[in-house]
């Protein structure tokens, strides 16, 4: 009923939790089980893998299930929830369906009732194959995930918009593979690296004949010469069948105002664009990442480490990664490299910083710090929009741009 399913079991009874996971994982399913709310958020906010549901108790030691769902809710949609809840709290349970959770048994129930609701949710789930988590699990991620997907859907040009290491040859991927092109060819040119981007796409049997009715991925299109630009909107002209993906960092405004041959390319291509925010801004998904990678590496190491410490996840969550998902897969691995203890900690991966700076932060520093971290996530709960988070901050709008100026926090939508 449940096999391959993986769930979230949020229950502090021993007895009550022991016997729901020897069910459940005779049923098939994978199951985490969780025990207080603390726990529950972080492991619900970075899954190790994407959950088809969520069977959660509604008293618990440190909260409450509302108080879980409430606070998941905050910044992503959560998985399906299935509450467990006792006579007396049917108005509670009634509470959280209409915020969005999907159902609710109240004890003592029937197991074959409780399987059968939750494999009703897990049939409902979208599966992991469809379109499976690109950047994180934050909402901004998300966000990115439905443009891509958007893109997929239709037959336009699209440009990807984000500075380095956030992912843009692997969204133009995905949106070739989930695409009615898939069939046709996906060939892509990293203009930066070439050493004649011009003759890689125009010669005869370059990527534009190769490409035919598939789709061409230009990385780094501010770096196209004019000679290939001219080539490219004579093809375009002469009826090029494929479609065009492309990505830049934020110098697109600058591309766009140039008035030269570029620009005209560029509004030619009519390109839907699909922004993606630095790493360092998406906290929850640096963590996301370090996760999965950490797994993939750690499998291949020949003592593998037994995980990765809170302290290193506070210390991934505070970073500001320039360098994007390249500089965290690098840190990573010369950690994996170079760890001696059995769990992952803040020093393997910023060695760095105790070299060169043992002394702690100072006060003023740590509350710069927790201010910056602060708007982040204020900024990404109202969607970038920031009259509305100015509000939900009690300043001004101008104190918050100043902040945000301050703090090099970068949102290119009001």
């Amino acid at each position: 009923m449940l096999r391959g399913a993986r769930i979230a079991l949020v229950e502090d009874d021993e007895f009550m939790g022991a016997s729901l996971l020897q069910r459940l994982e005779l049923e098939g399913a994978e199951v985490i089980w969780l025990r207080r709310v603390g726990p529950a958020l972080g492991a619900l906010r970075t899954p190790r893998a994407p959950l088809d549901a969520v069977l959660c108790d509604i008293k618990l030691p440190d909260g409450s299930g509302e108080d879980l769902f409430n606070r998941l809710c905050e910044t992503a949609t959560p998985p399906p929830f299935l509450f467990i809840t006792g006579h007396g709290g049917i108005e509670q349970a009634v509470r959280l369906m209409r915020a969005g959770a999907a159902d609710y048994v109240t004890k003592p129930f029937d197991m074959p009732v409780l399987l059968e609701r939750l494999a009703c949710l897990v049939r409902r789930a979208p599966q992991e194959d469809e379109f499976p988590a690109l950047l994180g699990v934050s909402a901004a991620a998300r966000r990115v995930e439905e443009l891509a997907r958007e893109a997929a859907r239709q037959d336009r040009n699209a440009l990807i918009i984000g500075g380095p290491g956030t992912g843009k040859g692997l969204i133009a991927r995905h949106i070739h593979d989930h695409s009615e092109r898939r069939a046709a060819p996906f060939i892509a040119v990293n203009l930066a690296r070439e050493p004649d981007a011009t003759q890689t796409l125009l010669r005869p049997e370059g990527a534009l004949a190769r490409v035919g009715e598939g789709t061409l991925y230009l990385h780094a299109l501010s770096r196209l010469p004019a000679s290939a630009q001219a080539g490219l909107i004579a093809a375009l002209e002469g009826g090029f069948a494929g479609r065009i993906v492309a990505s830049c960092g934020q110098e697109i405004a600058a591309l766009r105002a140039g008035g030269d041959l570029r620009s005209e390319l560029v509004f030619r291509l009519e390109m839907a664009e699909i922004p993606v925010p630095p790493l360092g801004e998406r906290p929850e998904d640096a963590v996301w990442l370090l996760t999965v990678l950490f797994e993939r590496m750690n499998a291949r190491r020949p003592a593998p480490l037994e995980g990765i410490s809170r302290l290193a996840e506070a210390a991934v969550r505070a970073h500001e990664w320039s360098g994007g998902g390249r500089e965290l897969r690098a840190r990573l691995a010369q950690a994996m490299a170079s760890a001696r203890g059995p769990l992952l900690q803040p020093a393997d991966l910023f060695a760095e910083r105790i070299a060169r700076d043992p002394a702690p932060l100072t006060l003023a520093e740590a509350r710069e710090r927790a201010e910056r971290q602060h708007i982040i996530e204020v900024l990404e709960r109202c969607g970038g929009q920031v009259g509305q988070a100015a509000k939900l901050l009690k300043i001004s709008r101008t104190t918050l741009w100043e902040r945000m100026q301050k703090y090099a926090i970068n949102r290119d939508r009001e």
